[in-house]
């Protein structure tokens, strides 16, 4: 057996914090794994601050469900009006910049049967597109900010980052809601661990073989590089636009990846493969002519066209014999991330995303990059 790395997290319920969950994630002693854990380490030394406000995506029970994800976007459309009617983006040159969408349940979710065997509580991917194109005009990517980013001052430099975070949540949630309701056993949370400010890495030209390796499968527990730039993969678009070939605006939005840092993704969803399951292996086939339709090519590794498999969770010593809906019940009863443990490197974060002074936290947090933002406009 290969030797591995083990790396402890321990979760604790946000509305009991004496109760505390463990589980275990083995990762295999290879040299990309070595470099992503060292860069893991550096944000557990440097006491990065942990995105709590983004970090459970899909789980359907979570008290961040489509009312407080709504609120919580028109607060930010509101900051962000409030800073465009101040005349703020044209003293600096700028064309105006208001949003005028409003966010409810009734307006983001489809009701009713949407087509044949195709019932309701899907998402509205027109209205979910609008938002994602808000937040593309008004950050810009990471190497290339928007002047409206630029310009911005603290506060709508956070409500900007808002619109981002709380548009691939809401997706996710009304996602996890609908197959909850009609098909329980396929619902697929996950866990989103990032960090403000964690330091971007190059990928190395031989990392990118590692995306045809693993592609698009997807295991319980499995641990998988996070996304750490703006943009939506090929594959998102795929999803989004139901297959329809893209336009240029479409296009535009599509990013390869360019980074990884010491973050990282874990699927809480049951194990699908391409050999067992006709319906994945159906779409994979629909998403390889998708590609060859709108001149992309499904084996070009620079695509990034899958997901790194970085490590997984031990489940047996994890959580016992428990089957996949147990361990659902027991990760969703402990939706707060309190530390990280890599070898003898512990990182603690004592604080939750509905603490009265979390936006604040967040915001102090960010002043260096919003600062040199401004300092480079």
């Amino acid at each position: 057996m290969p030797s591995t790395h083990e790396i402890e997290i321990v979760l604790r319920n946000p509305e009991n914090l004496p109760d505390t969950l463990s589980y275990f994630i083995d990762a295999e002693d290879t040299d990309f794994n070595r470099r992503w854990i060292e860069a893991l380490k550096i944000n557990l030394k440097n006491k990065a601050h942990l995105e709590k406000n983004y970090c459970w995506l899909g789980w359907a029970e979570s008290p961040r469900d489509v009312d407080y994800l709504c609120i919580e976007i028109n607060k930010a459309i509101s900051q962000i009006n409030k800073f465009n009617s101040a005349n703020h983006w044209t003293s600096a040159g700028l064309k105006p910049y208001k949003i005028d969408d409003y966010f409810s349940p009734d307006v983001v979710i489809q009701e009713g049967e949407v087509g044949a065997g195709k019932p309701g509580l899907r998402i509205n991917h027109d209205v979910m597109n609008r938002l994602h194109r808000y937040f593309e005009d008004l950050q810009g990517e990471a190497w290339s900010l928007s002047p409206y980013y630029k310009h911005g001052d603290y506060e709508t430099k956070w409500a900007i980052r808002q619109l981002n975070d709380l548009c691939h949540e809401l997706e996710s949630w009304v996602v996890s809601n609908r197959i909850k309701t009609f098909d329980p056993e396929w619902q697929r949370p996950a866990q989103i661990t990032t960090f403000l400010n964690a330091p971007r890495i190059d990928l190395q030209d031989d990392d990118y073989k590692m995306f045809l390796t693993n592609r698009y499968d997807r295991e319980l527990g499995g641990v998988y590089i996070h996304w750490a730039q703006i943009g939506k993969t090929h594959y998102e678009v795929f999803m989004d636009e139901d297959g329809q070939d893209i336009d240029q605006v479409t296009c535009s939005a599509i990013s390869a990846l360019k980074y990884y840092s010491g973050e990282f993704d874990i699927d809480w969803g049951r194990n699908i493969n391409e050999n067992n399951h006709e319906w994945h292996r159906k779409r994979q086939k629909n998403f390889k002519e998708w590609l060859g339709r709108n001149g992309f090519n499904w084996n070009d590794p620079k695509l990034s066209l899958g997901y790194i498999k970085l490590g997984q969770v031990n489940l047996k010593k994890s959580f016992g014999d428990a089957d996949f809906f147990e361990i659902m019940k027991q990760v969703s009863n402990h939706l707060d991330i309190y530390q990280i443990k890599v070898g003898d490197v512990t990182g603690t974060f004592d604080y939750v995303w509905s603490d009265d002074n979390y936006k604040q936290m967040q915001i102090d947090f960010l002043k260096p990059g919003y600062d040199w933002s401004k300092n480079n406009a």
